[in-house]
């Protein structure tokens, strides 16, 4: 039983030191403000295509299905309401952290395990560079920095989408709609739909570094971590979403 359990508490203890390294490097020199950069665009405006078609049709459906249910009511003028609070408490960073954790990841996973298997990373040893420092810190801090970003627009596109379902097939007014989408959220919302993606960011990040990092067996190898990485981020993406949205809601209950 131990024997079974050797592996994964390993692989668990190697993660939370390559997080620390990477998170402490953030405060240490040399900075590599150009890979920064470069990261960036790479997760922000690389993914930017796909977040904001991601938010437009998930704002639609939402619109949509909500309004079949709240006619039930003679409610539809509240659709905006639960587009708005649907999508910035959870459809919206989560649907963007795991558009950016498909395309990102599985990328960061593929490019350091290319680079571990050519042994450019022991190179980089070599030389005298730190390989955290150079390939992981600055996709930790461009994709910290990114998500939130991506997630801000992934929700007002969704609400723009809702608003035109709303006007254009259900009859709502462009007032009723946006009083009613306005007036739902409040800032425990809107600091719960911004403290998210900032953790999933380390996620994001961190799992593809890890797994790519970690990658032996060649271009096999550099396939497994791929689809390691995406996986292992998109699972934890839900589990952080559980233990955040609780801790929310405890934070709001303990206040009323």
């Amino acid at each position: 039983m131990l024997d079974l359990l050797k592996g994964p508490v390993l692989t668990v203890q190697d993660f939370f030191i390559l997080t620390g390294t990477a998170v402490r490097n953030i405060f240490r020199s040399p900075h590599y403000s150009d890979d920064i950069v470069l990261q960036m665009d790479a997760i922000g405006v690389g993914s930017m295509p796909i977040v904001v078609l991601t938010g437009f049709f998930s704002g639609a459906v939402m619109a949509l299905q909500m309004s079949r249910a709240l006619a039930q009511y003679g409610q539809v003028g509240r659709t905006g309401m639960i587009v708005a609070i649907s999508l910035v408490r959870e459809l919206g960073p989560d649907l963007t952290a795991l558009m950016v954790a498909g395309r990102t990841s599985s990328g960061i996973a593929s490019e350091l395990g290319s680079m571990k298997v050519t042994e450019q990373i022991d190179a980089m040893r070599a030389l005298g560079t730190d390989p955290i420092q150079k390939l992981v810190t600055p996709r930790l801090v461009a994709a910290a920095v990114m998500l939130p970003l991506l997630t801000i627009i992934a929700d007002f596109v969704g609400i723009f989408a809702g608003w035109v379902i709303s006007v254009f097939f259900l009859n709502v007014t462009t007032r009723q709609y946006w009083s009613s989408a306005w007036r739902a959220l409040v800032w425990n919302d809107v600091a719960q739909g911004l403290v998210k993606p900032f953790v999933f960011a380390f996620v994001v990040a961190l799992i593809g570094c890890f797994y790519g990092l970690r990658t032996t067996g060649g271009t096999q190898g550099v396939g497994r971590s791929t689809t390691q990485a995406m996986v292992t981020a998109s699972v934890l993406i839900f589990v952080l979403t559980y233990f955040i949205t609780q801790i929310f809601l405890y934070a709001s209950s303990a206040q009323m």
